[in-house]
C-alpha cells in the first residue's frame, strides 16, 4: 500500500514533466521542420496576439481587429525592405493575372473617361468581339445596374466584368450615333494577356522584340516572334525592355540561355537562408551567334535587369539606354488561410560578374527610394552619362570590361532623353491627361475614315496632313488649357508625335503604336548603327 501512495504522490509531478518535454519537443520540431509555413517567432507572436486582445477586450470603443491587421501587415513589411509586400485577399488575383498569362472576362481594353466607361480596343476574337461589342461602345450599364457616375473606377470596372470562365454578363451599349440603348450579352471566356507585345523587322536585316513583363508565357511567346523573325530572314536582333518591371527570374533566364553558349553564368541568388543557387546555360539555344543589342532604361527593373546583366556580363550583346532601376532583391511568395498573401526577400540575385545591382536603400524609408527616379533626373542623368553615380565596386565583364553594381545595369552606350521642345504647355497638356482625351474623341468622331487604314504609316501620313496640332490646341483650349502658339509652335513635333501615336494605338493593335514611336527613336537609330557597324559584340578593352 505504501507503494501504491508513494506511486500517486508522484504522478502530477511525472505528468507535468511530460507537459513539458512535449511542449519542448513539438517547439523544436515546429521550429525546424516547418518548411514554408508561415509562422511567428512565439515570443513575438504572443507579444501582437496579446496586443489584439487587449484592445478587443479593453479599448474605449469598439474595433475590427481584422482592419487592424490588414493596416499593419503593410507597414511591418515596410521595415524590412522596398520589395517585401503584403497583397491583400481581394488584390492577389490581378497580382497573379499580371504575370500567369491569362484571366477570365470578357477581352475589352477600356478608358473611363466623363465618368463612363468607354471601349478603347476589342481583344481579337474574344468574348466581347463575338457578342458584337466594337471600339467606342460606350458600357453604360452592366446586369441592367447603372454602370457611370463619380463612383466608376478601374478597379470596379475591373470586378464587374472579370467573373469565372463560361458566366455571362449583360451589357447595355450606347453606340456612336445611336439614341436607343444596346443590350449585349457576352459570355466570358480566357483572355491571353501578351508579354511579347511586338514582333517586326526594323530593317531589311534587323528584328525587334518588345517584352512588357516576364511572365508564365514569356518564353514560348519569345520562342514564336523569333521564329516569325526568321521568316524574315533576320540576321541582328532588338530586344527592347525599356519600361519593363520584371516578373519571374525564370523567364528571364529560360531567355537568356537561348543566346549564350554552354555553360555560361547567367544569374545566382544567395540569402541568408537560401543557399547559392547558380543558373548556367546549357548550350541548346538557337541564337548563341546572333548579334543582339538590349534596349533598357530607368524602369527596367528586376528580371529585366537579370537578362541585360546575362548579356553584358557574358559580353554577349550590346546595352543601349539610359541606366536601369536597381532592384536586386528576389521575392518569395507566401499564402495565408483567407488568400491574402506576402512577397517576403529572401534573396539577393547577382549577375555572372558578381555584382548585385541593387540600389541603396534604407529599411522604413520607401519615400526617398521610390523618389529615386526623379532624384536622377535632377541631378541630370537623362542626359549626360557623366552624371550616373555608381555607388558599388567595380566588377569586370568574362572579357575584362569593368561594370558596376550598387544601382542598376549601366548601359555600354547611353542615349540621353531629348527635352529640347519640351515646354511648360507641353507638359501640361501631357500630365494633365489632355492628349489622350482629344485623341480618344477624335478617334470616336471620325472612326469610319480611320479604320480604312491598315498600315500605321499611311495613317500618320493622312493625319499630319489634318492639322492634327492645331485641332488639339482648340480642343484644350475649350476645356481648360489655354493656347499658347509660340510654345506650340516649339513643341509642333512633340505634340504631333504624341497626339498621332494615341489615335494609332485606338485604332491598331499595340504593335502599330510600338512601331509608329520607334520610327524616330534616338535608340533604335543607335541599334541599327551598332549592329550594321558589326559592333554588337562588346571586346575586351585595349591595353594602354
Amino acid at each position: 500500500m505504501m507503494n501504491n501512495n508513494k506511486n500517486r504522490r508522484f504522478t502530477p509531478l511525472l505528468m507535468a514533466a511530460s507537459v513539458v518535454v512535449g511542449i519542448l519537443i513539438g517547439t523544436f520540431y515546429a521550429n525546424h521542420f516547418s518548411g514554408n509555413r508561415l509562422s511567428i517567432i512565439n515570443s513575438n507572436s504572443n507579444k501582437l496576439n496579446n496586443l489584439l486582445h487587449i484592445i478587443d477586450d479593453q479599448y474605449v470603443d469598439t474595433v475590427n481587429s481584422s482592419d487592424l491587421v490588414e493596416k499593419a501587415m503593410p507597414q511591418i513589411l515596410a521595415e524590412l525592405d522596398p520589395h517585401s509586400v503584403y497583397i491583400s485577399a481581394k488584390d492577389v488575383q490581378q497580382a497573379n493575372d499580371d504575370l500567369r498569362g491569362s484571366f477570365s472576362g470578357v477581352g475589352i481594353e477600356f478608358t473611363i473617361r466623363q465618368d463612363t466607361l468607354r471601349v478603347q480596343q476589342i481583344i481579337s476574337n474574344g468574348p466581347a468581339e463575338r457578342a458584337g461589342v466594337i471600339a467606342g461602345d460606350k458600357i453604360v450599364t452592366v446586369d441592367d445596374k447603372p454602370f457611370t457616375g463619380k463612383t466608376l473606377t478601374n478597379e470596379e470596372a475591373m470586378h464587374r466584368l472579370k467573373g469565372p470562365k463560361d458566366t455571362q454578363v449583360k451589357l447595355g451599349i450606347l453606340r456612336y450615333g445611336e439614341k436607343k440603348l444596346r443590350h449585349i450579352t457576352v459570355t466570358r471566356g480566357e483572355i491571353p494577356t501578351k508579354s511579347v507585345t511586338a514582333t517586326y523587322m526594323l530593317d531589311d536585316k534587323t528584328g525587334y522584340i518588345r517584352i512588357k513583363n516576364f511572365g508564365e508565357n514569356t518564353y514560348p511567346e519569345l520562342l514564336i516572334a523569333l521564329a516569325k523573325l526568321s521568316q524574315e530572314n533576320f540576321q541582328g536582333l532588338c530586344i527592347d525592355l525599356r519600361g519593363n518591371t520584371g516578373g519571374y527570374l525564370q523567364s528571364a533566364v529560360q531567355i537568356a540561355n537561348e543566346f549564350l553558349p554552354k555553360n555560361r553564368l547567367i544569374v545566382y541568388t544567395q540569402g541568408r537562408k537560401s543557399p547559392r543557387q547558380e543558373y548556367r546555360s546549357d548550350g541548346r539555344g538557337s541564337y548563341q551567334q546572333m548579334p543582339m543589342v538590349i534596349l533598357i532604361d530607368e524602369t527596367s527593373a528586376s528580371a529585366s535587369e537579370i537578362l541585360a546583366g546575362a548579356i553584358q556580363d557574358n559580353d554577349r550583346g550590346t546595352i543601349i539606354g539610359r541606366r536601369s532601376f536597381g532592384k536586386g532583391l528576389v521575392q518569395q511568395p507566401f499564402a495565408f488561410g483567407d488568400q491574402s498573401m506576402i512577397r517576403l526577400t529572401i534573396a539577393r540575385y547577382y549577375s555572372p560578374s558578381g555584382r548585385c545591382i541593387q540600389k541603396p536603400y534604407t529599411a522604413g524609408d520607401n519615400k526617398n527610394y521610390e523618389e529615386d527616379i526623379l532624384a536622377r533626373y535632377e541631378h541630370g542623368e537623362f542626359f549626360s552619362q557623366d552624371s550616373i553615380k555608381h555607388e558599388g565596386k567595380e566588377y569586370h565583364t568574362r572579357n575584362g570590361r569593368p561594370v558596376y553594381g550598387g544601382g542598376g545595369i549601366t548601359p555600354d552606350i547611353f542615349v540621353a532623353e531629348d527635352t529640347t521642345d519640351v515646354t511648360s504647355y507641353y507638359k501640361q497638356a501631357s500630365l494633365s491627361g489632355q492628349i489622350i482625351m482629344f485623341a480618344y474623341s477624335y478617334t470616336d468622331e471620325n472612326r469610319q475614315k480611320l479604320s480604312q487604314f491598315s498600315d500605321v504609316d499611311e495613317m500618320a501620313s493622312f493625319l499630319k496632313r489634318q492639322n492634327i496640332v492645331d485641332r488639339f490646341a482648340t480642343y484644350a483650349d475649350k476645356n481648360g488649357l489655354k493656347r499658347r502658339n509660340l510654345m506650340i509652335q516649339r513643341s509642333h513635333k512633340l505634340l504631333e508625335r504624341y497626339v498621332i501615336s494615341r489615335i494609332v494605338y485606338n485604332m491598331m493593335k499595340e504593335e502599330a503604336w510600338i512601331q509608329y514611336l520607334n520610327s524616330d527613336d534616338p535608340a533604335i537609330t543607335e541599334t541599327l548603327r551598332v549592329i550594321r557597324e558589326g559592333r554588337a559584340f562588346p571586346q575586351a578593352p585595349k591595353q594602354k
